[in-house]
């Protein structure tokens, strides 16, 4: 459908994953995360990649079958990585990319490619994103993340280099912060704290060792 039931009224209003999820218990997300997958893969799958005959729905939505050719398919999935960068003097390294408003700073992030592990993804990504080079990562945790099709997947990962180059065609800035640097930019507003449902958010707190400080809160 393409609205929602009901009246949308002073109470009720559209909100996005990323807000509405903040709302939401675990089960009730993960419900939420699996619909909005699903959704995204209905509307720009509707045509058999074999034949291109028009698919038809099967298995409640979760597979589509060509009447054609007798093909199956499947929702896709696209592994990323996502990692919290750090380095000797146990700083981490926070980026914006280039369509990001001012202050908005996270972890680093970016596809898997074809034939290369999830390990060397992560080396790949940070050197290509900010000049910086990785020796040790360690896997963390992981999260859907239907925007419209990914599995995050969060890593720590330790920098041997510590000299930034942004690429300037993804990420806009970067900057090393110590603990004491990045509670002082949250509580002035110099830097926004990342959603609180999202891995890097996990993956920064990790790091800060415990809740995220706000503007004006001390942490």
């Amino acid at each position: 459908k393409d609205s929602l039931p009901g009246r949308m009224d002073q109470s009720a209003r559209p909100a996005g994953l990323r807000e509405a999820g903040m709302l939401l218990s675990p089960r009730d997300t993960g419900l939420m995360v699996h619909a909005v997958g699903l959704e995204n893969w209905q509307r720009t799958h509707r045509f058999c990649s074999r034949c291109g005959e028009r698919t038809v729905i099967a298995a409640a939505g979760h597979i589509r079958r060509c009447p054609a050719c007798g093909a199956e398919h499947y929702p896709r999935t696209d592994p990323a990585v996502i990692m919290g960068v750090t380095d000797d003097e146990d700083r981490l390294l926070l980026g914006r990319q280039v369509h990001w408003p001012e202050g908005r700073f996270s972890t680093l992030a970016g596809f898997v490619e074809p034939g290369e592990s999830i390990e060397q993804a992560v080396r790949r990504e940070v050197h290509e994103e900010v000049g910086i080079t990785v020796g040790q990562v360690e896997y963390i945790a992981s999260q859907p993340w239907p925007f419209p099709s990914s599995l995050m997947l969060g890593f720590m990962a330790r920098a041997t280099s510590t000299d930034i180059d942004v690429d300037g065609d993804e990420i806009h800035e970067a900057r090393w912060f110590s603990r004491e640097e990045l509670r002082a930019a949250f509580e002035s507003g110099e830097v926004l704290a990342p959603y609180g449902i999202s891995i890097a958010a996990r993956l920064i707190e990790l790091w800060y060792g415990k809740p995220l400080p706000t503007r004006g809160h001390t942490g």
